[in-house]
């Protein structure tokens, strides 16, 4: 036996939180009957439905996926570009990317069809590691990467405390390489952390997600997490 609120965000309709809102608004049914009470427990045999349609359990399933430069981080996309979703025609469930990376950003993206998961690792309380590879324009001095550092005013407020190191500098070409390792998720952070120091982005790839690595992946390639991994995750995310 399950909480409903549980296995309607485990069929990836919507998050806890959302179902409990869905719940309380009466437009969920177990059995043919509206519930509006948010403790009640479910089993697999109950008949659930979400505004009128059936929820089919689903088994959770959760991958690491390099995401290519233009592609968008959503499942489908009105402009007709290529969506993350695309990559995966062979599989059934539901899938949609735990946050996003930016079009024109490449690297480390999960997708799962676990509302609950996805959630509780883009809760902005869980301050899960995010480590980027920026070749930038100009070369920074120490004093900006410094203040990559301490953080960075930007017009929705001063970024938390992050960590920089330069890799690299071309001063003929006046372009660096700079690593970023962050652990908010704000709309196109890095772009504008950098872009507050007067050195823009010209290419950018998310490395490393928590624990997780592109390691063994190409572009376009994906591979399953492992029970432990989404374990770790879970426990890494719970704990913080």
């Amino acid at each position: 036996m399950e909480r409903l609120q549980k296995v309607i965000a485990h069929a990836g309709i919507a998050s806890r939180r959302k179902a409990e809102e869905m719940i309380l608004d009466g437009k969920v049914k177990v059995n043919g009957k509206i519930v509006k009470e948010l403790g009640i427990k479910v089993s697999s045999s109950d008949r659930i439905e979400v505004e009128g349609i059936p929820v089919e359990k689903e088994e959770p399933v959760y991958f690491l996926f390099y995401k290519p430069r233009g592609v968008i981080s959503s499942v489908h996309d009105e402009k007709g570009r290529k969506a993350v979703t695309d990559y995966f025609p062979q599989i059934k469930q539901r899938i949609y990317p735990v946050g996003r990376l930016d079009y024109d950003t490449s690297g480390l993206l999960l997708l799962t069809n676990d509302g609950e998961f996805a959630n509780l690792l883009m809760h902005p309380r869980n301050e899960i590691e995010k480590e980027y590879i920026a070749k930038i324009k100009g070369i920074p001095s120490k004093e900006q990467v410094r203040s990559l550092e301490k953080g960075i005013m930007l017009e929705d407020g001063k970024t938390a405390p992050a960590r920089a190191k330069m890799l690299s500098l071309d001063k003929r070409k006046g372009t660096s390489i700079v690593q970023l390792t962050i652990h908010e998720g704000r709309n196109r952070q890095v772009r504008r952390m950098f872009e507050a120091i007067d050195c823009p982005v010209m290419k950018l790839r998310r490395e490393r997600y928590a624990f997780l690595t592109l390691h063994g992946l190409k572009a376009g390639e994906a591979r399953e997490l492992t029970a432990h991994e989404v374990k770790q995750l879970r426990v890494m995310a719970e704990n913080s």
